[in-house]
């Protein structure tokens, strides 16, 4: 049955995207009103929008959907994957009028007004999209209601005045304040302890149905409060930010890595596990963010179709495989982004320790990485069974 929801879309009242480099583009007020600014970028999924507002790591951003028509399926309580929406802002062509869903209990603009997301609809969204392909990622505004009155020079002030992505830390923003424990959903192996740094729901779902009593730890944890839980592995998740402002982190995951413990990380994860093993990360042009970015895993050979979302990566040599700058042994890249020949994994070859730049939890789809948790239980088995047996 299909549920025929009432869109709450304004009428015609004005609002204004700017760029830092003065570039505006004049659309319609949409979700709350107001001012935001943020780093500009554009996600390609045509479906999952929902996921996409949800996810942490999308926290400082003014998002901008690349598929023109965002909105017909609505929003629900059920596919949320974390307590908010995160995106700083947010920027579509044509939303959908009326929702048409019977999973739908409100609609996306209506959202988007609760928790206070300033948007703007009805602009140009392939102009601006190529406009970030051509100049890379900028700061922007969007500005609607009084806001959208002020001078155009005062708007393009306020936006260069804002923090740029690089060198900020947003961990202490998307975590939690306390220890979250979800029990396992399949025969349990231990306790895993998950440092969030903008955590989603599906990562944790997938992890507990891997056997895993998990432990969300705040980013402020410690190696003595992850110690004290007797752990069988450690996992460090997705998350808004600069890694290079992350010196706290990767310094408890060297300690956690020293330890012996079995890692996997996702995402920021990755990029911190690259800084653990010694080298260096940098800003993308413009990034990876949808659910259509095709990655080699040069384990299986196989390409993947994968969902990212993020705007650094990691300075590692694609085909060597080389001594870990921090003694933690041999380390080679094990999967590349086929767009751009972006390092998209790392695993290292003396420690139980992996990485992937990409969503394996996606919950929107695609689902082609989704054996990387399998992955993960497995090699934290076969690490218990060697401790058993030493």
């Amino acid at each position: 049955m299909t549920s025929l929801i009432p869109s709450a879309l304004s009428a015609r009242e004005p609002a204004v995207l700017v760029l830092e480099d003065g570039t505006r583009y004049t659309g319609r007020a949409y979700g709350a009103r107001g001012e935001t600014l943020g780093e500009v970028v554009f996600a390609t999924g045509m479906t999952g929008y929902q996921e996409t507002i949800t996810d942490p790591s999308y926290a400082g951003q003014i998002v901008l959907q690349t598929a023109p028509h965002i909105g017909n399926t609505g929003v629900n309580d059920e596919d949320p994957e974390s307590r908010r929406i995160w995106v700083a802002g947010y920027v579509v062509r044509d939303p959908s009028r009326m929702v048409s869903n019977w999973r739908a209990n409100r609609s996306l603009d209506e959202a988007l007004v609760e928790d206070g997301i300033v948007g703007i609809s009805g602009i140009d969204t392939r102009a601006v999209t190529r406009r970030i392909r051509s100049s890379g990622s900028m700061r922007g505004g969007v500005f609607s209601g009084e806001a959208a009155s002020l001078d155009a020079e005062e708007q393009l002030r306020r936006v260069r005045e804002a923090p740029g992505m690089a060198g900020r830390n947003l961990s202490a923003e998307v975590s939690v304040t306390e220890v979250e424990v979800t029990p396992a959903t399949a025969e349990r192996i231990g306790n895993l302890a998950v440092l969030d740094l903008g955590v989603k729901k599906s990562t944790i779902d997938n992890l507990a149905a891997r056997g895993f009593d998990v432990h969300v730890f705040p980013q402020s944890a410690t190696i003595d409060e992850i110690r004290a839980i007797e752990p069988v592995a450690a996992f460090y998740s997705n998350g808004p930010g600069d890694p290079a402002a992350s010196d706290q982190h990767v310094e408890l995951l060297r300690e956690v890595l020293s330890d012996g413990l079995p890692f996997f990380g996702i995402c920021f994860g990755n990029q911190l596990l690259g800084r653990a093993l010694g080298f260096g990360t940098y800003k993308l042009p413009f990034g990876h963010r949808g659910i259509n970015q095709p990655v080699l895993d040069k384990t299986t050979g196989r390409v993947e179709i994968t969902s990212q979302n993020h705007g650094f990566a990691v300075d590692a040599p694609l085909d060597a495989v080389i001594d870990s700058p921090n003694g933690f042994g041999r380390v080679e890249v094990s999967h590349i982004g086929l767009n751009d020949n972006v390092v998209e994994g790392l695993r290292a070859l003396d420690i139980p320790a992996f990485s992937v730049q990409y969503h394996p939890e996606a919950a929107s789809g695609p689902h082609d990485a989704n054996y990387l948790f399998d992955r993960f239980r497995d090699m934290v088995i076969a690490t218990q069974e060697t401790k058993t047996n030493a």
